[in-house]
């Protein structure tokens, strides 16, 4: 789809459809107001009928309305005025784009652009609108064999601002609103891919290619030379399945080569049956989503190169299946880490960690500023979060802070869980330095962050468990692409590139 941005009025637009919005109790916003005054109060009349009453993400399409130079007019409700923030935008959006695809017009100008979103800048409102609209279009039909056909697909978008001296901002943040969105499209159909075609070599051969086309450094480990590094956590998850692992490792070097990087750290379980500890059967198909974080982190870096960030970043990411079998691991067994801690594995299931430990051990030859990890990992975090917000746990506040200010940014929100001393006592063993799971039902999601808190002692950082909002099930089944907004979001802050 092509994007532009321009100032001007309602009235004077020759495109197929202008969008304007109406609040409820019959109020036009400064838009539909223009267009009702050439119109001769056409508009109001309609409104005064009851034919739209602004109720949110209600919409009434027009043909031919007198005295305008558009072929339509798109009336979108957008609730009441004093309520109308993040979400309400939002939603006025998305609403915007199902009737557009809808109406066969392959051009359209919106004037939602220029409402005013609490303290939000024009270009917080044009990033947004730009990541809702691509996040709407985007549909995973690679493997059917008769695709949903749109008759006139809508091919072009103008953003309207008020102000000529917005359109500089605007067009910066158009072009990371399309970064982003482009990166979410990436995380979502990794995602989305069944696992008998996306499996750690694949996602090997991912980063391979985004290396190419953005020219990346990219190092990917194999099973050897895991070894040799001492990453028998990691390896033990491995071990059961026929797939090999790999340690993928892609770099972008955006800034000197002075300046510490930001390392991320995505789990890459492209299938996880739970091992040994088998998971239930109902659902077990969901567990191709065990990836995300892998995805994530891969749509993050793609959006990062796109946008061509002053910054530098690393990412890695442990990817492996986890399979019960003859050789795979078993509750009681105790592996070494490549930190040289020693971990009693009370639960295959909880395999996550377990990957992750070695490779937040790996991410210290980077000398990184901060290392952040994603993870679907506990189902804990979804019965404490649902499917609303992100677990976020952090070794300093200050970097909590600055993630949940990227994620309110972004509207990709987190919540910031604690991670205090007194919850390592879960983690005690009679047998080995810790176990893999904590006692009982109770705090699973903190003491999952615990376990990986002893393996960051070097360096800032955050834990992300996204196993609520990765992805959703049920009749809109699929990934999210969630937390590439947040994390794109938190790298744009930290390039003094968000306005």
């Amino acid at each position: 789809m092509e994007f532009s941005i321009k100032s001007g009025s309602p009235e004077k637009q020759r495109s197929a459809c202008v969008v304007v919005g109406v609040f409820e109790s019959r109020k036009l916003t400064l838009p539909a107001e223009l267009l009702d005054k050439v119109s001769g109060g056409y508009i109001a009349d309609i409104i005064r009928r009851g034919d739209m009453e602004g109720k949110p993400s209600s919409t009434l399409l027009l043909q031919n309305v007198p005295g305008t130079l558009c072929d339509r007019v798109l009336l979108v409700g957008l609730g009441k005025e004093k309520d109308f923030r993040e979400k309400e935008y939002g939603a006025a959006i998305a609403a915007t784009v199902k009737v557009l695809n809808e109406t066969g017009a392959f051009d359209a100008s919106i004037f939602l652009t220029e409402l005013p979103v609490r303290k939000r800048s024009v270009a917080w409102r044009i990033r947004q609108a730009t990541i809702l609209v691509l996040d709407s279009c985007y549909k995973f039909e690679q493997f059917k064999s008769k695709k949903e056909e749109v008759r006139r697909p809508l091919r072009k978008l103008t953003f309207s601002v008020e102000r000529r001296n917005e359109l500089a901002p605007a067009e910066e943040a158009l072009n990371q609103g399309i970064a982003i969105a482009e990166g979410m499209s990436m995380t979502k159909t990794l995602g989305n891919l069944p696992p008998n075609v996306c499996h750690p070599t694949y996602l090997a051969e991912q980063a391979q290619a985004m290396a190419k086309a953005f020219k990346l450094d990219c190092e990917i480990l194999d099973r050897d030379a895991m070894e040799k590094l001492g990453m028998y956590s990691l390896l033990a998850v491995a071990q059961g399945s026929h797939q090999p692992p790999k340690l993928i490792v892609l770099s972008y070097k955006g800034s000197k080569t002075s300046e510490k990087p930001v390392v991320l750290v995505g789990k890459g379980v492209t299938f996880d049956t739970g091992g040994i500890s088998l998971k239930p059967g109902a659902d077990m198909d969901e567990m191709k989503y065990d990836m995300c974080g892998a995805a994530s982190v891969l749509g993050t870096m793609q959006a990062v190169a796109r946008m061509a960030l002053p910054i530098n970043l690393t990412i890695v990411i442990p990817a492996t299946e986890n399979m019960p079998g003859g050789k795979a691991t078993r509750p009681g067994d105790i592996v070494t880490s490549m930190s040289g801690q020693t971990i009693e594995i009370l639960n295959t299931d909880a395999e996550g960690r377990l990957i992750l430990c070695d490779a937040l051990t790996y991410a210290e030859r980077f000398d990184p500023d901060t290392v952040i990890d994603v993870a679907t990992l506990t189902g804990a975090c979804v019965v404490a979060l649902g499917n609303v917000a992100t677990g976020l746990f952090a070794n300093k506040d200050s970097l909590a802070r600055e993630l949940l200010d990227a994620g309110d940014e972004a509207h990709d929100r987190a919540w910031h869980l604690p991670l205090w001393d007194d919850y390592q006592e879960l983690l005690k063993s009679p047998f080995a330095d810790m176990g893999n799971i904590g006692g009982g039902r109770s705090a699973g999601a903190i003491s999952a962050a615990c376990f990986l808190s002893r393996f960051t002692k070097k360096f800032d950082w955050a834990h992300l468990d996204i196993a609520g909002t990765a992805w959703k099930s049920g009749a809109g089944k699929g990934a999210t692409g969630r937390p590439v907004p947040l994390l794109t979001h938190y790298l744009l802050q930290r390039a003094g590139k968000l306005n």
